[in-house]
């Protein structure tokens, strides 16, 4: 990049930027999944987390932070947090009651490797840390701010959010659904929790309503084009590249964006996405949102 966003000129190094944070977050939850939980089920809990993932909707939440000036400890918590909802969904998802798949990250899936009932545990276990973690006793995050972080991630988490997303995606396997129906369904299932981190790292500052609106369509846009390029390499690329099962969706005949949109028309989709994410941050006034911006060009361009 030439320049950044928000008059913020200069080059910016995104792999850097994420590499100091994504440190800080993997200690954090390296000591926060704690292996002592009894009869394995802290095994289950690490094995799901750790050692894998993007990471994106932790970078998202620091982001978005440091674009508003926010706390800190309440941004790395949060950032912790959405993570391990995040994980609980997919060792859910992975389930053979819904997607039964084998792969996840490279390795087996949790019930794979665990069990389906311990499985079932961890997912519950991780979902029950994350609000833990919002919520620590003493005054590393105030009161309020507790409030709002838990209602944000609640929100995302539940059946406004990912599991009504996920209900509508079971509902719809061999069901001709228009682009109205598919977008409701990844706006929740996949983006309310990316948007929600979003809207997690800017309550961990004081933003004001223009910085809050803005970031809002900055997540709303970027977390349905992580789905729309998701559908994308579902058809282009393979399993290893991936570390997930390749053309499952198809294999199970899933509504998505190429079956509806096909393939050129899906990426030009995933395009105007971002050119509307980079126009929220533009329209945001806050002084630097170079790192949000990086996020969204690797979300679209992504290979895997």
């Amino acid at each position: 990049m030439d320049a950044g966003v928000s008059g913020v000129a200069g080059a910016f190094d995104l792999a850097s930027w994420s590499a100091e944070r994504l440190a800080r977050v993997e200690a954090a939850l390296s000591e926060w999944v704690v292996a002592d939980a009894p009869a394995g089920l802290g095994d289950a809990m690490r094995y799901a987390v750790l050692d894998g993932g993007k990471r994106l909707r932790p970078l998202l939440v620091l982001a978005a932070s440091e674009a508003v000036g926010g706390h800190p400890e309440a941004a790395l918590r949060s950032a912790c947090a959405v993570e391990l909802i995040h994980a609980y969904s997919l060792v859910h998802d992975d389930m053979p009651c819904m997607d039964n798949d084998v792969l996840r990250r490279g390795k087996p899936t949790v019930h794979v490797k665990f069990g389906q009932a311990q499985a079932l545990l961890a997912g519950d276990a991780l979902q029950a840390l994350a609000f833990e973690l919002l919520a620590p006793e003493g005054d590393a995050i105030a009161p309020p701010i507790q409030a709002t972080l838990c209602r944000l991630l609640a929100r995302a988490a539940g059946h406004a959010g990912m599991a009504g997303g996920q209900a509508i995606d079971l509902a719809s396997v061999g069901l001709p659904l228009d682009e109205a129906q598919l977008q409701e369904m990844h706006r929740r299932k996949t983006g309310a929790l990316l948007l929600g981190s979003v809207m997690m790292g800017a309550a961990c500052g004081a933003a004001g309503l223009r910085a809050r609106t803005s970031l809002e369509r900055y997540g709303a846009a970027m977390g349905l084009a992580f789905q729309v390029v998701d559908d994308i390499l579902d058809v282009t690329a393979d399993s290893a590249t991936l570390g997930k099962t390749a053309g499952k969706d198809a294999a199970q005949d899933k509504p998505t964006y190429v079956s509806l949109l096909g393939l050129d028309r899906s990426r030009i989709f995933a395009r105007e996405l971002l050119a509307e994410a980079r126009d929220a941050l533009e329209a945001s006034a806050l002084p630097d949102t170079r790192a949000l911006q990086a996020l969204a060009t690797m979300v679209v361009e992504r290979d895997n």
